[in-house]
């Protein structure tokens, strides 16, 4: 094994050679950037789609799609460095260069939502139709950007031993990231973690499965935004908890705190929801009887 391996030795996938960029021209281009530039991509057309099949306006979405990835982006590099602030203190520059990592999903879900928001009360547009609309889309981003980690070797937990262990060379990682365990564990030069990488985009890729399957059976609008907070807050709570890169707030996790917030929104969103949809439900079938 070689600085550019990967491996994980229990589903005996050994990869010898994964590279962080490439270059085109003597221009390098990083694998972590393209990544999350084809999941924008992807994402851009399910939500122009989904526009255009449920009779909304694709221009709408259009503007909405480009403010809502342009301001993400800014919203999670910001998010990042604010609770990194130590590292860029003294060298600002180096808050502009994001091809080595540094941004922070969380970040990117507050500013692309406040984005959302603003364009809905400009273009006049409901702001629970318009998240369920896009928050497909988000998830698919989220899916793929989440493999920008994998090459950019971070975003990992602590020690295991588990199916999906992933080896990774210590000279390719950030040694502020590894932890007493992974040292103890450690052989040849080589630490085995958690790829939370991989358990955050299939835990994404699960969450977009079921909401594709139960958008047609939704209650009102919003409830899939709803879903999506509810069970992506669980999911990152626990993920976030085995990772070794966390940013911390009062010595607490800053994710996991924002998890629990996510998840008692959508608890109540949900709950708002679903009374008011029964309760409308109810009112029908009892004037239903009476004609």
């Amino acid at each position: 094994m070689s600085d550019y391996s990967i491996a994980f030795p229990h589903l005996h996938i050994y990869l010898d050679h994964v590279g962080k960029n490439f270059s085109i021209g003597g221009f390098e281009i990083a694998f972590y950037g393209l990544v999350i530039a084809a999941g924008m991509l992807i994402a851009f057309w399910y939500i122009q789609h989904e526009a255009k099949r449920t009779g909304q306006n694709e221009d709408d979405y259009f503007t909405m799609t480009v403010l809502g990835i342009l301001f993400g982006v800014i919203g999670a590099r910001l998010y990042y460095v604010v609770f990194s602030w130590d590292s860029y203190k003294d060298d600002l520059l180096q808050i502009f260069n994001i091809r080595q990592g540094g941004l922070a999903i969380y970040g990117g879900i507050i500013f692309g939502c406040l984005t959302v928001v603003a364009v809905c009360r400009w273009k006049k547009i409901r702001f629970s139709l318009a998240a369920d609309t896009v928050i497909p889309g988000v998830l698919i981003g989220q899916i793929m950007g989440r493999w920008g980690n994998f090459f950019n070797r971070e975003a990992f937990g602590d020690y295991t031993d588990n199916l999906f262990a992933m080896r990774l060379p210590v000279s390719a990682v950030r040694r502020s990231e590894i932890t007493q365990a992974m040292w103890d564990h450690a052989a040849d030069g080589y630490i085995q973690v958690h790829p939370t990488f991989l358990y955050e985009s299939l835990w994404n890729l699960a969450i977009l499965a079921g909401l594709m399957l139960y958008k047609k059976h939704k209650k009102f609008d919003g409830e899939l935004f709803a879903l999506y907070l509810l069970f992506y807050g669980m999911g990152r709570a626990w993920i976030e908890g085995l990772r070794t890169d966390q940013l911390l707030i009062f010595g607490f996790p800053v994710s996991q705190l924002l998890s629990v917030v996510l998840i008692l929104t959508a608890l109540i969103w949900l709950f708002m929801g679903y009374r008011s949809y029964y309760k409308s439900k109810g009112v029908k079938e009892v004037c239903g009887d009476k004609n």
